[in-house]
């Protein structure tokens, strides 16, 4: 019997069942459409794992989300839009500089990964940053 693919819904953003741990996030990663979006996501979730050890992991209402190893809070998730990948830092607001994109919430922050950008060091500072703070309850 072969599994059914993922549906994929609106930017190609792949539809997850629900869960915790690495299996799920893989599962995500895994649906992504092959391309640049995959890699981004790929890129993303690799550098969070290298950049806070232990990370937990969970995908929730179609986004994989990361918390510190220690606690309930998460602090940053991602999701696939038609031209981007979007990332949430929940706290974003206390992350020093903020990132880029506001939000309608008072928290929230967001970087917008589009073809061909890289993420560098101020990614991964602010992942380091975020980690440590106070993130949300999902």
């Amino acid at each position: 019997m072969v599994a059914e693919a993922p549906k994929l819904l609106s930017g190609g953003n792949p539809q997850i069942a629900k869960g915790e741990g690495e299996a799920p996030v893989q599962a995500f990663l895994d649906a992504v459409p092959a391309g640049w979006k995959q890699d981004a996501c790929r890129c993303i979730d690799a550098l969070i794992a290298q950049t806070v050890p232990g990370v937990r992991k969970q995908v929730k209402w179609n986004t994989p989300f990361y918390g510190a190893p220690q606690g309930e809070d998460w602090f940053l998730g991602f999701h696939c839009l038609t031209k981007y990948v979007k990332i949430a830092f929940l706290n974003g607001v206390a992350l020093d500089p903020m990132p880029p994109v506001s939000s309608t919430q008072d928290k929230p922050r967001y970087l917008h990964v589009h073809e061909g950008d890289e993420l560098g060091d101020q990614f991964v500072a602010w992942v380091r940053q975020a980690c440590k703070l106070p993130g949300e309850r999902l």
